[in-house]
């Protein structure tokens, strides 16, 4: 029975994956205003939304591409193998090869990033929300003292890629999780009779 769960919690996880990597993971909105005796000028200094995948082009297209590499293999590529490994070694039971799948599984989610990159995603989202700053000068032109006033203000939100790809990391992980005890508890059943 646990290799059933675990099986129908992957094809669960993978229909959550994909829009985890394609919708915004995160917004972010960064606004400049000065204020020079009383006239404001304000402007947007940045103004994205980024996706797993978007934040890969992105990143691939600025040359960065190590970085690139590394976020495409961690959030994109292990996550897919394990799941694909997953879900053939549901339909070997009692091979070989299903052992060995789900003990490659087990070892490469060590290695696996996916999970720590929603929390770095989540944690720097939690520091930049509302952040502001202001920086007031006082300075004399032709004898008439001005003041000047300049301030951001950062926010951050949360995309709908995020809550996918969180949703996807815990049932990939569960789905896992209850397919290797379905092997080692139908194993244990086998040597008993």
């Amino acid at each position: 029975m646990k290799r059933h769960i675990g099986f129908a919690l992957n094809i669960l996880a993978i229909g959550l994956f994909f829009p985890g990597i394609l919708l915004p993971m995160f917004s972010l909105d960064m606004d400049l205003a000065a204020s020079l005796e009383g006239s404001v000028l304000s402007s947007d200094i940045v103004d994205k939304e980024l996706s797993i995948m978007a934040t890969i082009d992105e990143l691939w297209h600025d040359q960065r591409i190590l970085v690139a590499s590394l976020i495409l293999l961690f959030s994109v590529g292990i996550p897919l193998l394990k799941t694909t490994m997953v879900c053939i070694a549901y339909f070997l039971p009692g091979h070989k090869l299903e052992r060995i799948f789900l003990s490659v599984v087990s070892n490469i989610g060590k290695w696996s990033m996916a999970d720590v990159f929603v929390v770095a995603v989540f944690l720097a989202i939690l520091s930049t929300n509302h952040a502001e700053t202001t920086d007031s000068h006082t300075f004399a032109v032709f004898g008439f003292k001005m003041s000047l006033e300049i301030s951001t203000q950062t926010l951050s939100n949360a995309g709908q890629g995020f809550y996918y790809f969180a949703g996807y990391c815990l049932l990939s992980l569960l789905g896992t999780h209850f397919s290797i005890k379905g092997v080692k508890s139908k194993s244990r059943d086998s040597l008993v009779s």
